[in-house]
């Protein structure tokens, strides 16, 4: 049988799958067609057009939530870093930790050190099964703690080089931030070998300790401090990028991740003052 024998008088005969006759299937034109046949908009690119619309609004809206969620992150290691600021400067002043030393001697300066380790690791590791409120008020209770033990550097360095050591974190800071988020390189995979060269700074300082380092031994430990917290740095701002695009767009967990997240910049950026301060400080 003749399919073609039923064309309308005039035009092409333009074939479908199933045998029906469009002229105006030329020119992509749907009139009700199922899906996958010829004639309907998904084989013509006005469908395809308008599904790449909405793949990329769909994108840019998941793009546009991730950076407003590491904002908050950054919003937040800010807020702490002014707590710590703010809290260290009221206690040089007072002499708040004079007396606290008088009061309690060496043992209980390694308390207070013991219980800011306990906070930082507890706060890391139950934040995301904590309400967002109490995650945030221990953060910024250990910021503000953090603040109290930093004021001896009031006691060693003078205000000149702790500026200059603060003006320098910042700049540090920034642009390894900018670095991570812009370049396609993967610095996720550096991870296990920070972490790696993290513990054994820590245990090389805890030997320090007990012995007396030369000048040279001083420096040498933080210049390598200074570098592994300038990578965990650009580390730690992927991290960030990367674990609130898992988390699309759970309001609650991303409050709390914004807290985790803060805490581990946090670090990152007093670590990298300390170490450069020990580098580049005029002591009293």
């Amino acid at each position: 049988m003749d399919n073609n024998a039923n064309a309308p008088q005039g035009q092409t005969p333009y074939q479908n799958y199933d045998g029906r006759y469009s002229q105006q299937a030329q020119n992509g034109t749907n009139y009700g067609y199922a899906p996958g046949q010829a004639g309907s908009a998904s084989s013509y690119p006005y469908g395809t057009g308008a599904q790449t619309v909405m793949d990329g609004t769909a994108a840019y809206s998941r793009d546009n939530a991730v950076r407003v969620s590491v904002t908050r992150a950054y919003a937040e290691m800010t807020a702490g870093l002014v707590v710590t600021a703010v809290v260290a400067v009221l206690t040089q002043m007072t002499g708040a930790l004079e007396s606290f030393h008088t009061a309690t001697g060496s043992l209980g300066w390694i308390g207070l050190l013991i219980v800011q380790v306990v906070m930082a690791v507890a706060l890391g590791a139950r934040a995301m099964t904590m309400r967002p409120a109490t995650a945030r008020m221990v953060f910024y209770l250990y910021a503000a703690l953090m603040g109290f033990t930093l004021s001896s550097i009031f006691y060693v360095y003078d205000l000149s080089s702790i500026g200059m050591a603060l003006g320098l974190s910042i700049g540090f800071f920034f642009a390894l931030t900018m670095l991570a988020l812009t370049t396609k390189r993967d610095m996720l995979k550096a991870g296990p070998i920070l972490f790696t060269a993290l513990l054994v700074l820590i245990i090389g300082e805890v030997v320090l300790m007990f012995i007396s380092p030369s000048d040279s031994t001083v420096m040498l430990v933080s210049a390598i401090g200074l570098l592994i917290f300038a990578g965990l740095t650009a580390y730690d701002a992927q991290k960030t990028r990367a674990l609130f695009a898992t988390y699309g767009t759970d309001t609650v967990a991303i409050k709390r991740l914004s807290i985790v997240c803060a805490l581990n910049l946090y670090l990152d950026f007093v670590n990298m003052f300390l170490y450069l301060l020990r580098l580049f400080g005029s002591r009293n």
